[in-house]
Parts: structure tokens; C-alpha cells; sequence
């Protein structure tokens, strides 16, 4: 019996050894302005993506992702936002709109992209990667909310997974940066 158990365990080993973890790299997505944005630039910096809207409760956590990017951009931290009209209808606008929304009330200086999905049968191939284990290799999770955050570390590894009430000024993400 005992040997049975012990088989088994090795053999789950060796699929999660086998299982590859993907990176973000592989991605290549649009900004705002329309511009390909190639993840592949970014090796070797902590990234921070969120989803974003203009017209929801915690939109004002723009400011606080632009007091992180400003504090950190020169220490390796890149923040990617992802505007997404998934929840209660919170991102109507055009790319236009949005660059401008976010540059005028918020002065946000990091790069931001074209409009996705991120839940639904519609969701973008990168947040495909974000929330299935099975390609980033560290969990399942599902969007909750706007402005949830994900952690990818200096490989183009999936981290961490953090709520979107959790600011981004919060010791969770500050600790992250620094360490």
C-alpha cells in the first residue's frame, strides 16, 4: 500500500516538474495610442498589470499606481494597465477617451493599452496566462474585479495575485517591489 502511495507521489511530481511554466514574454499587445507594445521589452523589470475602468468606486487607485510608478520606474517596476468594460459597464469609452480620462484627472505617465476582455469567453490570451495555472504555473484565480493586480516577477513569472481593493500603495505590493 505504502508503495502505492509513494509511486503515486513521484509520478505527480514528475508531471508538475514536466509542466513548463510560461512566461509573459511570449505576449504582444496594443496601446492606446494604436502601437504594438511587445512584452519581450520588458525582461528583466517587475511588472505590475491591473485592470482598469474610468467609472468605477476605485478608479481613484490611478493616482496611487502613478505614486508607485513615479517612486519606481528608475528601480526596475513597469506598470501595465489594461482598460476593460467588464464589470457593470464601467469602461465605455474609446482608446481616445481613456488616454485622455486618465492623463487629465490622474496625469498617468505609465503605459496603458487598448481595451481588452479579462473574463468571459471573449478574455484576451494574456489574461488567459494570468488566471490559468496551467500557463503561468503558480495559480487558477479569476478577475474579480477593475483594478485587480498581478504580480509578474524579473523572469516573466506570475507572482502574485492581489484583490482590486488591496491599493497599490499597500505593503503587499511595496514589499513586492522593494524585495
Amino acid at each position: 500500500m505504502e508503495n502505492n502511495a509513494q509511486n503515486k507521489n513521484q509520478s505527480s511530481d514528475k508531471t508538475e516538474k514536466t509542466m513548463e511554466k510560461q512566461d509573459i514574454y511570449q505576449f504582444k499587445v496594443t496601446d492606446l495610442l494604436g502601437k504594438e507594445f511587445d512584452f519581450a521589452s520588458l525582461k528583466g523589470k517587475k511588472i505590475l498589470i491591473v485592470n482598469t475602468a474610468s467609472k468605477c468606486g476605485l478608479t481613484p487607485q490611478y493616482e496611487n499606481l502613478q505614486t508607485i510608478y513615479d517612486q519606481y520606474k528608475d528601480k526596475n517596476l513597469v506598470i501595465v494597465g489594461f482598460p476593460a468594460n467588464n464589470f457593470a459597464s464601467q469602461e465605455p469609452g474609446t482608446s481616445e477617451e481613456i488616454a485622455t480620462f486618465c492623463q487629465k484627472n490622474y496625469g498617468v505617465t505609465f503605459p496603458m493599452m487598448d481595451k481588452i476582455s479579462v473574463k468571459g469567453d471573449d478574455m484576451a490570451p494574456l489574461y488567459q496566462f494570468l488566471t490559468q495555472k496551467s500557463k503561468n504555473g503558480l495559480e487558477d484565480s479569476e478577475v474579480q474585479w477593475n483594478f485587480q493586480k498581478y504580480l509578474i516577477d524579473e523572469n516573466g513569472h506570475l507572482a502574485k495575485v492581489v484583490s482590486p481593493k488591496t491599493l497599490p500603495t499597500d505593503a503587499e505590493i511595496v514589499d513586492w517591489i522593494k524585495a
